[in-house]
């Protein structure tokens, strides 16, 4: 025990200093796919669009490549098969967004001007959360479990679980909204104090992604109106912090899915990040 005592005091700092400092991806780290509306002609767009296994990719009235992010699970299918490179995986954590609209990139989708944008609310220095599954698979729990050991440690940055919706600032709702769930999810909404906050985590929960059985609904927004979108499949626990601290209103939200543009990871640190 002694010998354990002086080995972690002599040894370097273990835990991830994000957001103060940014976390990169692994090589071939695959979280969601980018998309340049110009770059595609109209036979390869039909052909990239056909392997999209969640309908992430589709395609508008002049055949032109449409990327929902909020349905992309990362798979990577649609960068493999594209010759014209419009189609390309993002490694990027930093995800969330408060808009959905901004998860949809096009030529003509309308992209909400909000690249600068951090969630204006009181949460400044802590944040109890109150998770509910609501027909998940399970992955999505298990990323959120790791946000309690020492590498990501949760609480240094003020961020804790409670089991009660009434001492919750944030429900964190994971999984495709299954109609069993219609209801207990309603009801730990209403059970929760104002403020309140809607974060919801993973593709299934941001759009119900490929669940379409008659049980299932679809994603978290045809029940509640939800605040922040954390999407992934799973998300990293990194992007799970991204989206939380979002919801804290303490980091910035990124730009959104597409090549052409703004640089898709970075993001603005808020006061008091850590």
């Amino acid at each position: 025990m002694i010998r354990w005592f002086f080995r972690g005091v002599a040894g370097r700092r273990l835990t991830t200093r994000y957001p103060r400092v940014s976390e990169p991806a692994p090589p071939g780290f695959r979280a969601r796919a980018l998309l340049d509306p110009t770059a595609t002609n109209p036979r390869e767009a039909w052909r990239v669009a056909q392997v999209c296994l969640p309908g992430a990719l589709s395609l508008d009235l002049q055949d032109r490549l449409v990327l929902d992010a909020g349905r992309c699970i990362g798979c990577g299918l649609c960068a493999d098969a594209n010759g014209d490179r419009a189609v390309t995986m993002d490694p990027g954590y930093e995800l969330a967004t408060t808009h959905r609209a901004r998860l949809v990139v096009g030529a003509d989708a309308h992209e909400a001007d909000t690249a600068a944008a951090a969630l204006n609310g009181p949460f400044r220095r802590s944040l109890h959360i109150r998770h509910i599954d609501t027909g998940s698979d399970g992955a999505v729990e298990q990323e959120i479990a790791a946000l309690l050991n020492p590498y990501y440690d949760m609480h240094r940055l003020g961020l804790f679980f409670t089991a009660s919706p009434r001492h919750a600032d944030v429900l964190l709702v994971t999984g495709p909204v299954t109609r069993p769930m219609e209801e207990p999810l309603r009801r730990t909404y209403d059970a929760m104090p104002e403020p309140r906050v809607v974060v919801a985590a993973g593709t299934d929960a941001c759009s119900g992604s490929i669940w379409t059985a008659p049980e299932v609904l679809g994603g978290v927004d045809r029940v509640l109106s939800v605040d922040v979108y954390i999407p992934g499949d799973p998300p990293s626990p990194i992007a799970l912090l991204h989206g939380l601290l979002l919801a804290a209103g303490r980091v910035r939200q990124v730009s959104a899915p597409r090549v052409n543009g703004a640089p898709t990871a970075a993001v603005a640190r808020g006061a008091g990040a850590e």
